[in-house]
């Protein structure tokens, strides 16, 4: 697994925003997983994913995508 700090970190703030509702942890979810995506180190599947959850966690946040 590359970046793991990255994946941590995403992990992290997702389950914070999940179990608190903060959009501060949304939006800080959603950086982190946009720096994945831009790593080139994901298969496209992976990528769809994080791109797609990454929006979600943008428009939960009340942040523009």
């Amino acid at each position: 697994m590359t970046h793991p700090e990255l994946w941590i970190g995403s992990f992290d703030q997702l389950l914070r925003h999940d179990l608190t509702g903060c959009r501060h942890a949304a939006r800080r979810a959603a950086l982190l997983l946009e720096r994945l995506v831009d790593s080139g180190d994901l298969d496209a599947e992976l990528k769809s994913l994080c791109e797609a959850m990454t929006e979600r966690l943008l428009d939960q946040a009340g942040a523009p995508a």
